[in-house]
């Protein structure tokens, strides 16, 4: 379609369905209205074909609703006008990147917005809606947009020297200084299958452990083996929920030499990065997962993957690159 094309007003429309009527030819009609036959064919064609609420005929008020409904229906879905730009997006989606994630890269790469993160999920909801299933390609492959509900208890009183949140460094809130971290276990359906997962908040870098249980001892002691051979300016805090794994936390004053601090009863979001991790994590290990067949190794590989995936907040560099730096900043005297 041309950049001076206009698209046929209602009058135009009226003018059609009156010629045609009176057995004007197509040729004769458009040289009347001064546009192309074929237009005025495709006009006749599109718009006269029999529905199960329509017996067939043109008439040009209902063609002229419909040629609104089209052209807002084609606006809303880029990613179906444009194959090519599907195919990547939807490749992106199998590698385990966001929709916000590939419309970053790809402007990146191309200098200009390509497709929108917006346009992306509309376009992915619209295909599950067509019993496609487009929503499973997404990370967290939820079936329905918003927020789902939270409930739960919390046994934050038997925890010993523990911390609020409320008292972490005020560098640590906005994530802009390096050595903050997050951890948290994944749960799976098995009882006693437990991914340990560590965060770093200004990196976003990640660092996953399988431990038998999840008691608090071990728990403190395999942080403590994840952690030390970090320099110590990538170790200033830790937060942890209030579960009773990390009730042994002070242990990881002395051996680490880090402060750690505790989340308000029922505000996992006040750690929210790891909680997100946790999210991307179940692509590849999803809750029915037996970890018993998950050895260490494919482990580290479900690490590497979540660490080398561009991220906005980082300006679409990987969380390893981004930490890998500071960690050669760090170790520079």
């Amino acid at each position: 379609m041309g950049r001076h094309y206009r698209q046929l007003s209602l009058d135009e429309r009226i003018e059609i369905c009156r010629l045609h009527e009176g057995g004007i030819s197509c040729r004769q009609i458009a040289t009347a209205i001064g546009r192309d036959h074929t237009t005025v064919g495709r006009e006749l064609r599109r718009n006269s074909k029999p529905t199960k609420v329509w017996p067939g005929g043109y008439a040009p008020g209902r063609a002229h609703r419909l040629a609104i409904r089209r052209r807002r229906w084609d606006c809303r879905f880029k990613l179906a006008r444009q194959p090519d730009l599907r195919d990547i997006v939807k490749n992106g989606l199998a590698m385990g990147c966001s929709p916000e994630q590939i419309a970053g890269r790809l402007a990146l790469e191309h200098g200009r917005t390509m497709v929108s993160h917006e346009s992306i999920y509309r376009y992915v909801y619209h295909r599950s809606a067509q019993k496609d299933y487009w929503h499973r390609l997404l990370p967290r492959c939820k079936a329905r947009r918003g927020r789902y509900g939270r409930q739960g208890g919390s046994p934050a009183s038997f925890i010993k020297q523990r911390r609020p949140i409320g008292e972490r460094p005020l560098e640590a809130r906005d994530r802009a200084q390096p050595g903050h971290w997050e951890a948290d276990y994944m749960l799976f359906a098995r009882y006693g299958h437990n991914v340990l997962v560590l965060h770093e908040r200004h990196t976003r870098y990640t660092i996953l452990d399988k431990p038998p249980h999840r008691r608090a001892e071990l728990t403190a002691r395999r942080i403590t083996r994840r952690l030390r051979h970090i320099p110590q300016d990538l170790r200033r805090t830790i937060s942890f929920d209030n579960g009773t794994e990390f009730a042994e936390h002070h242990r990881l004053h002395d051996s680490l030499d880090i402060q750690t601090f505790f989340c308000d009863v029922r505000a996992p979001w006040q750690k929210g990065g790891v909680e997100n991790t946790i999210g991307r994590l179940r692509r590849s290990l999803p809750r029915k997962t037996d970890l018993d067949t998950v050895s260490h190794r494919q482990l580290r590989a479900c690490a590497d993957r979540l660490n080398n995936i561009p991220r906005k907040c980082l300006g679409f560099l990987t969380p390893a690159e981004a930490f890998s730096k500071i960690s050669t900043g760090a170790l520079q005297p």
